[in-house]
């Protein structure tokens, strides 16, 4: 005879203990003693994303272009999690800086390339030395630490590497000629590295924000509807993903995380 199964009720407040400690051992194991070079990680969206990363059992390196972002890190993390980044002051727009920078870490398991820049400007107001220095910024300093760290990555066979695109690269709006063009070529050379890759444990993917919600941004828009825009902490979660083992299986993705626009 076959007995009936009794379902009891269940404890709340049990099932979320036990929710919480199992997010923070996926979280303590993602990235778990991987060599992760992570730029841009003292920026705004980087203020979002390298906690995340540390959390996720990572050995993080961040380059860094000015004292003042890493200050601002500081403020954000605890003495432990701040003292366990290696911080390397770097221009990533040199290449035999980037080269420098990917050869003394050794290994990179995980490259999170964070670095970028906005700006408007109509087309023909556009000086030439702004359209370069966009390109510079978020496509050359992307082409630089992708080919640096890809050579470490083919050695040992295994990599992770994440860009951040732009909404602006699939849909361009005025006023964002130079942003646009500059973030499709960041999405384009991803894609690329992901054709190239293929047959190794080697991915590459892109994340798409519309506008992240960042004290910059603030500044420069308002607030007034900030509560529509990408938490830095919300695209965090989608890097870290892409940056795991367990997202082995998504090449070439150009993931939108458009918040609520």
């Amino acid at each position: 005879m076959l007995k009936a199964l009794v379902l009891q009720p269940r404890d709340e407040n049990q099932h979320n203990l036990k929710a919480r400690y199992f997010e923070k051992k996926m979280n303590s194991i993602a990235m778990k003693d991987k060599q992760v070079l992570l730029t841009g990680g003292t920026g705004g969206l980087g203020l979002g994303v390298t906690p995340k990363v540390i959390a996720s059992g990572a050995k993080v390196t961040v380059p860094y272009y000015s004292e003042s972002g890493v200050k601002q890190l500081k403020d954000k993390l605890s003495a432990v999690e701040f003292n366990s980044i290696r911080f390397v002051q770097a221009d990533l727009t040199q290449e035999k800086v980037v080269e420098q920078l990917v050869n003394d870490i050794g290994r990179v398991d995980v490259l999170i390339h964070l670095v970028g820049g906005f700006s408007m400007g109509k087309t023909e107001e556009f000086s030439f030395a702004e359209w370069k220095s966009f390109f510079d910024l978020n496509l050359h300093t992307t082409f630089l630490v992708c080919k640096y760290s890809l050579k470490k990555m083919r050695q040992h066979g295994y990599g992770r590497i994440v860009t951040v695109g732009s909404r602006a690269a699939v849909q361009p709006a005025a006023q964002l000629a130079a942003y646009s063009a500059a973030k499709a070529g960041v999405v384009a050379l991803t894609k690329a590295i992901a054709e190239e890759t293929k047959d190794m444990d080697i991915t590459a993917n892109s994340v798409l924000p519309s506008v992240i919600d960042t004290p910059t941004n603030r500044e420069a828009m308002g607030s007034d509807l900030a509560n529509t825009w990408v938490k830095a902490e919300s695209l965090a979660e989608v890097i870290c993903f892409l940056a795991s083992e367990t997202a082995r299986d998504i090449r070439g993705a150009a993931i939108p995380v458009y918040g609520a626009i």
